[in-house]
């Protein structure tokens, strides 16, 4: 398994799983996620910049010729009434699942969290969907810690 810096040439590849973690971003909350339709078209132009970005870790993880996992995240400026002024942000973690439970997404957010450290940026933040127990053992065991509870709260129209 390789995990390497995503290419233009991997972006249309990236979009099926991008789909993938839409659909069930959108499953596990409607509310909070509600996405126009294809989302994964929308997210083509923002993943190629991110390709050619000194300040993101777009990774894939390739077996053989194919990828079976992406990662994607940036680096966010803070608002400025904090001492940190800017931290990286994993947007998304996706591998597909006959590849899951072999450590793919483990080896994908140790070398983000690798590249973040060379660009001297001192936090990483996640959210990850409540119901996702899965995601939350990954990122405990990489060392994230929970900082806050999003909570949401839906206005009748």
């Amino acid at each position: 398994m390789l995990i390497r810096p995503a290419t233009p040439a991997d972006v249309p590849k990236v979009l099926p799983m991008v789909a993938k973690i839409c659909a069930l971003h959108d499953a596990w909350d409607s509310a909070k996620y509600g996405f126009l339709p294809h989302p994964e078209q929308r997210y083509q132009n923002w993943l190629g910049k991110l390709t050619n970005s000194d300040s993101s870790a777009f990774l894939v993880a390739e077996d053989e010729e194919n990828l079976v996992g992406f990662l994607v995240a940036t680096v966010e400026r803070e608002i400025p009434i904090y001492r940190l002024k800017e931290f990286a942000f994993i947007h998304d973690i996706w591998v597909e699942p006959d590849y899951r439970q072999r450590g793919v997404a483990r080896q994908m957010v140790i070398l983000a969290v690798e590249i973040f450290q060379k660009m001297d940026i001192h936090q990483i933040r996640l959210d990850t969907a409540a119901i996702n127990e899965a995601a939350r053992r990954l990122f405990a065991s990489c060392g994230f810690r929970i900082s806050t509870i999003e909570m949401l709260m839906e206005l009748s129209q």
